[in-house]
C-alpha cells in the first residue's frame, strides 16, 4: 500500500463497511460471485434523480444477479476518494462511480489499481496520453441532448406564454447539453420561442440545494415561463415545489408545469408534471454488472442515445391527459428523424 493512500484508506474503511446499504446481509449469499462497490454524488441516492436511477439499476442487478452489493453517498466532495480506494484496496470486481465531478477521481485510483474493473456515468476516463480510453474503465455517457429537444418540443406544444424556462445545476458544458437540445426542440415548434435559464451554482453543492432552484424557478415564473425543464439533481426538486404554487385552473389543469429529468419525476407533483427526460442510467449499470460478471467488460466509451433508448421522455398514468395525441406524433417524427440523422441535434459539449 503507498503510504500517501494510507489517511484515505483508514477513513474510507469506516465509511465503506461501516455504512453500507448491504453490509453483512450481502456478504451472507451463498451464491455471491462478485463485489461491486458505487459511490453516489452528494446529491445521495434517495435524489429522485440521477443517483436514484443509478441506484435502481445496481439494485436490480443485486436481486438478479449473484452479486454482493456496497454504496457509498458521501457527505462532501473529499470523502469520494476514500471510499473508491476502500473498494479498490479490498479487490472489488467493479467500482462505479456516479458523476462527471468524480473523473478526476476515478482517473487516480483506476490508474493506481489497473487490475480493477471501473465504470463511471457521465465521465469520461483516458490513459495517461489523454487521448485512449482508459481500458479499465467503462464510460457511461449519454446523449442528454436529444431527449432535451423532445420534451423542448412538447413544453413549446404546451406553453400559452412562449417563455420557458431551464433551471440547470452547475454551469458546465454537462448541463448545457440539456438547455442546448430544449431551446432546439422548442423552437422547431415555435420559433419564437424564449427560453430563460440559470444555474444553481459551480460548485458540487449545486446538486443538492433545491431552495435555491425553487428561488430560480420562481423568478423564471415572473418573468413569464410557465413550463420549466430542471437539469439539477436534488436541487431540481425546487422547482416541482414551485410550479405548485401557482395551483390550477378552473379546468383542473396546472397553471405552470415542469419537466423533470433523469428518473421517471412524473409522479412527484402529479398534474404539475408535464413529461420527464429519463437517462437509461439503470439500465447502463445494471448491463455494465452483468458485464463484468460474464467476463465481458469492455473499457472506453458506451454510449446511450435515442437509438438504444439511452435517453427519452416519459408518459404515463400521471401525464397521459396533459399531452395531446397530435403533439406526441409530431415528437415520435422527431424522433425517428433524430434516429436516422435527418436532424441533427447540437450537442454543446462538442463545441
Amino acid at each position: 500500500m503507498k503510504i500517501k493512500n494510507l489517511y484515505f484508506l483508514l477513513v474510507a474503511s469506516l465509511i465503506v463497511f461501516g455504512v453500507s446499504s448491504c453490509g453483512t446481509k450481502t456478504e451472507a449469499k451463498k451464491d455471491c460471485q462478485m463485489k461491486v462497490g458505487i459511490v453516489f454524488d452528494i446529491g445521495g441516492k434517495n435524489d429522485r434523480s440521477f443517483n436514484a436511477a443509478a441506484w435502481e439499476g445496481v439494485r436490480r442487478a443485486e436481486r438478479d444477479l449473484p452479486i454482493c452489493l456496497y454504496d457509498v453517498e458521501p457527505g462532501n466532495p473529499t470523502s469520494i476518494e476514500p471510499a473508491m480506494r476502500a473498494f479498490a484496496e479490498k479487490n472489488f470486481d467493479l467500482i462505479i462511480g456516479i458523476g462527471f465531478a468524480q473523473g478526476p477521481i476515478m482517473q487516480k485510483v483506476a490508474d493506481d489499481y489497473p487490475e480493477i474493473k471501473f465504470a463511471i456515468v457521465d465521465g469520461v476516463i483516458f490513459e495517461k496520453d489523454g487521448k485512449t480510453p482508459k481500458q479499465n474503465v467503462a464510460s457511461l455517457v449519454f446523449r442528454e441532448h436529444e431527449g432535451s429537444y423532445l420534451v423542448g418540443m412538447i413544453a413549446a406544444q404546451k406553453s400559452k406564454t412562449g417563455v420557458l424556462g431551464f433551471v440547470g445545476g452547475m454551469d458546465i458544458p454537462l448541463i448545457h447539453r440539456f438547455k442546448t437540445g430544449y431551446e432546439e426542440g422548442a423552437k422547431s415548434v415555435n420559433p419564437n420561442a424564449t427560453v430563460i435559464a440559470n444555474y444553481v451554482g459551480v460548485t458540487d453543492s449545486a446538486w443538492n440545494n433545491p431552495g435555491k432552484g425553487k428561488e430560480l424557478a420562481l423568478s423564471q415564473i415572473n418573468q413569464g415561463a410557465d413550463v420549466i425543464f430542471t437539469a439539477a439533481g436534488n436541487s431540481g426538486l425546487g422547482a416541482f415545489d414551485a410550479v405548485e404554487r401557482f395551483g390550477k385552473n378552473a379546468e383542473g389543469e396546472a397553471n405552470k408545469f415542469v419537466i423533470g429529468v433523469d428518473s421517471n419525476q412524473n409522479g412527484v407533483k402529479p398534474g404539475f408534471v408535464l413529461t420527464s427526460m429519463v437517462k437509461r442510467v439503470d439500465n447502463a449499470v445494471y448491463d455494465v454488472v452483468k458485464e463484468v460478471l460474464g467476463g465481458n467488460f469492455k473499457g472506453g466509451f458506451h454510449v446511450f442515445g435515442l437509438d438504444k433508448d439511452g435517453v427519452a421522455y416519459m408518459m404515463d398514468e400521471n401525464n397521459r391527459n396533459l399531452i395531446s395525441p397530435e403533439i406526441l406524433q409530431r415528437v415520435e417524427e422527431a424522433r425517428g428523424k433524430i434516429v436516422a440523422g435527418e436532424i441533427t441535434v447540437t450537442d454543446a459539449m462538442a463545441k
